[in-house]
This record gives structure tokens, C-alpha cells and sequence, in this order.
């Protein structure tokens, strides 16, 4: 099987990729840093004998995800895992920062998932992942639009599922959706995590063995699903509240 796999250069994106190699499949590596994907294809060529090519794209471009859709076929996964964060209060972070969210967090998962999905759907066949996050079930303060784009993720995602579902479709849906993950996504964010947070080469793993047997909400830690228990229960002004107070211990000192 042929895997493409967004944001695939480190972090999250870069261990799934491993662990899709284990499994014996073909990977498509998108990202923009060159020089780690060539590192990363390598790796991958040398422990796996994986077939691997990649493509260095800046997907918060609408038009280079139609582009990269007219020229990677024949996909049987699609991973989009390209993301990005920011902290702090929303009057007082930067537009421009803002719009990337919404373009690489939103957009181009949009519109790889839409893309791809129908060429899933015309041989009814294939499988999506989309990461998301458990901000996905909560509202954000101090992270509103990160929290806000991964709403989107998942309630895509659910809407989704279910027309696959009603249409007695072979092709299937995840969203993957972890807490705190030891990336590098944290320092771009400019945020530290009060819990403990888990490895990358942890969630990869837990998410390929989930995500392979068709679970649809992919919840990887403890606490993390606890959190999404609670967040079906609790008010959404409490959930504000403690999303806030957690959020401001996370800052960092300048």
C-alpha cells in the first residue's frame, strides 16, 4: 500500500513514517524542509528497505495542494499531519500567524482529504488519517485559533465517517488525537506542558496499530482520554475556564 504523509519531516509525521515502513508499505514524504526529508527517505531505504520518495511542499498554499494531488495517484492512506500552533491572547497575536494556522491546520487538510477521498471512494478503497489533537474537543483560550482549527479536524472527520457509513463505503476515516507530544511543535508554539508529555515514537506507534484496525477516534495516553471523557460532560464555560488556567502555566518566560 502507498502512504502519503503530510508534515512528514519530523516530530509525529516523521515516526509515522517509520512505522508504516515497518509494515512493509510504500511512503510519500511532504514537508518543506529538503533536507530532512532526504535524510529521513534514507533512513527509511536503509532500516526498512522502504520504497520512498518525497515531494518538499508548503501546504499552506491552496493551489500547491491541488498540485500535489494532480501529481502524487494511486494513494491507499492519506496522513495529513502538517500543523502549526501559537499561544496567546487572540488581540494580540500576529494576523499573519494566524492565517498560517488556518491555511496549513484547516485548508490543506481540507482539501487533501476532500481530493483524495474521492479517488478513495471511486475504487472504495483506502484509509485517512487526520491528526488532530484533544484541543479538538475543547474550547482554547490563549490557543484559539490552534484549539478552534483542530475543532475543525475533528468535527470534519465525524461528519465524514458518517456519510461513509450511510453510503456502505469500504473507505475508512480516523482522527488521531493526542495531548501533549515531545516535538518540536511545542517550541514553534511557544509552549511548555504542565503533564507529562509522551514521545513521538510512542503516539506513532500506539496510532498505527489503532488506525490499521479501523478504530476511529485514536486516543493515545491515559490522561488524554480521560480528558476527552470529561469534555463530553463538563459545561463548555467550566472547560474554558480550566482550558485557560492550564494554558497559563504553559507559557513561557521571556
Amino acid at each position: 500500500m502507498r502512504v502519503l504523509i503530510t508534515g512528514a519531516s519530523s516530530g509525529i509525521g516523521r515516526d509515522l513514517a517509520r512505522e508504516f515502513a515497518k509494515e512493509n508499505h510504500d511512503i510519500v514524504l511532504v514537508a518543506r524542509n529538503v533536507e530532512k526529508l532526504e535524510s529521513l527517505k534514507k533512513e527509511l531505504k536503509e532500516e526498512y528497505n522502504a520504497k520512498v520518495e518525497y515531494l518538499s511542499v508548503d501546504l499552506s498554499s491552496r493551489d500547491n495542494c491541488i498540485d500535489l494531488h494532480e501529481k502524487v495517484k494511486n494513494i491507499d492512506i492519506l496522513v495529513n499531519n502538517a500543523g502549526l500552533g501559537d499561544f496567546g491572547n487572540f488581540t494580540k497575536t500576529e494576523l499573519e500567524k494566524d492565517f498560517s494556522i488556518i491555511d496549513t491546520n484547516i485548508t490543506a487538510m481540507h482539501v487533501l482529504t476532500k481530493l483524495y477521498l474521492k479517488d478513495m471512494k471511486e475504487k472504495n478503497n483506502g484509509k485517512i488519517l487526520n491528526v488532530a489533537s484533544i484541543a479538538g474537543f475543547l474550547p482554547g483560550p490563549l490557543m484559539s485559533t490552534y484549539y478552534a482549527s483542530k475543532n475543525y479536524v475533528v468535527r470534519l472527520s465525524e461528519a465524514i465517517r458518517e456519510e461513509l457509513k450511510k453510503e456502505k463505503s469500504d473507505v475508512k476515516i480516523s482522527i488521531l488525537c493526542p495531548g501533549p507530544v515531545r516535538t518540536n511543535f511545542n517550541n514553534v508554539a511557544n509552549v511548555k506542558f504542565e503533564i507529562s508529555s509522551l514521545s513521538s515514537e510512542y503516539v506513532a506507534k500506539y496510532t498505527v496499530d489503532k488506525f490499521l484496525k479501523n478504530k476511529f477516534y485514536i486516543v493515545p495516553g491515559f490522561q488524554i482520554k480521560c480528558a476527552k471523557f470529561f469534555s463530553k460532560i463538563v459545561p463548555t464555560p467550566i472547560l474554558a475556564k480550566c482550558t485557560y488556567h492550564m494554558q497559563r502555566k504553559k507559557e513561557k518566560s521571556n
